[in-house]
């Protein structure tokens, strides 16, 4: 590696001391009269722990006493650094909506999203919970920006079941105008898709059996016009073909403007269009697959741009989820007191994003590598933000 410079380091000192100011809103949970630790300190020791590797409090505070000096490049630590049991009893103590927003007004200023496709999706952390069935596992909503590449803010809720009522306060924190807003089966409810249009963007929702008659009334309808090669109505249309790992996927994307007849049985704010989504695979062997899928939205039929939104949102499980378990080891991480679990997963999402900003072409794991092996790096990586 090469040896740091002066602007490098001062470029780092400046960027943590931006990135602080996020957080100074945060209230210590602690009781006045024994906090010797800043929290200004702690949430820095936390971020730069995670972005070199660390996965428990436990590896976090034996960064923090090895990396004492490089620590004290960006804040006194004039009492040094905290124990485990010191850091998880803060973190569970910390009011993970109050971090959240942190968070999100962080990104915010690091990003503009304008025209840009945002997925909502789940992910359950599955050894967050306490033995005995005393505390279920943590399920986590997450907004990503698919062009972008990055977390825009989470939300707990106890488990997958009580997505619906998370989603809508996710979408509050959010800056979201100008962008298509994509929610699987268990979001596709009403008054999400009002939330998206009081929020000026547009929303592309999966449907499924849980809206009464809605998914019936859009498969029938395409099933009827599909077998007069859509004589009756005026589609858009577009295809997209996909070689990899073996298999060749062919997607064939029909959207549909002319539905004053679904809008007269269906109540949806802003609905403007239906779409078909038929995949086909081709996989080594001669065998085949298929599968159908419909949305609606409150885009125009535009099978092209929609076809993007939708191919986006099934990304988001390679670019975010496979990277949050394979790099970061979230379903192996056993935090789970209170509101540490959430916490840890903001701290993560946070190193992330520095991560993905970071020059270079290696991989995220690779980053996470050289930050536990390189001190100038590591500081590059907060200079990122």
């Amino acid at each position: 590696m090469m040896p740091e410079t002066q602007t490098q380091a001062e470029r780092a000192y400046e960027q943590v001391i931006e990135w602080l100011e996020h957080f100074e809103p945060l209230e210590d949970p602690r009781q006045s009269g024994k906090v010797w630790y800043p929290l200004e300190e702690i949430l820095l020791l936390c971020l730069l722990a995670v972005l070199a590797g660390a996965e428990s409090w436990v590896e976090v505070a034996e960064f923090g006493k090895n990396k004492l000096d490089f620590l004290r490049r960006f804040r006194p630590f004039e009492e040094g650094t905290p124990s485990h049991d010191q850091l998880g009893d803060l973190f569970a103590a910390l009011d993970a909506e109050a971090f959240q927003h942190c968070f999100v007004n962080w990104v915010a200023s690091l990003t503009k999203l304008g025209p840009d496709i945002v997925a909502i999706d789940g992910k359950t952390l599955r050894r967050a919970y306490q033995g005995g069935g005393a505390k279920a596992p943590i399920h986590m909503i997450s907004a990503w920006s698919s062009r972008q590449r990055l977390v825009l803010g989470q939300a707990k809720v106890a488990d997958k079941s009580n997505e619906i009522a998370a989603i809508p306060d996710l979408l509050d924190l959010l800056t979201l105008k100008g962008t298509i807003v994509t929610i699987d089966a268990m979001g596709c409810q009403k008054e999400i898709a009002k939330r998206i249009r009081d929020r000026e963007a547009d929303y592309l929702l999966a449907l499924k059996g849980n809206q009464g008659t809605l998914q019936q009334d859009v498969e029938l309808f395409f099933t009827e016009q599909k077998s007069c090669d859509f004589a009756d109505t005026v589609i858009s249309r577009h295809q997209t073909l996909e070689k990899s790992h073996g298999r060749i996927e062919t997607r064939t994307y029909t959207a549909v403007a002319d539905i004053d007849w679904l809008k007269q049985r269906h109540d949806w704010v802003g609905l403007k269009s239906i779409v078909m989504v038929e995949s086909m695979r081709e996989i080594i062997g001669g065998k085949t697959e298929s599968e159908t899928r419909f949305y609606i939205s409150s885009l125009g039929a535009d099978a092209e741009r929609q076809g993007e939104a939708i191919r986006s949102h099934w990304g988001v499980e390679n670019s975010h989820h496979w990277v949050m378990d394979m790099v970061f080891r979230d379903d192996e991480c056993r935090i789970r007191k209170d509101n540490a679990p959430a916490n840890f997963a903001t701290i993560k999402h946070m190193a992330s994003n520095l991560m993905r900003r970071a020059a270079g072409k290696h991989s995220m794991r690779v980053k996470r590598r050289l930050a536990a092996w390189d001190d100038a790096y590591l500081a590059s990586l907060v200079a990122a933000g």
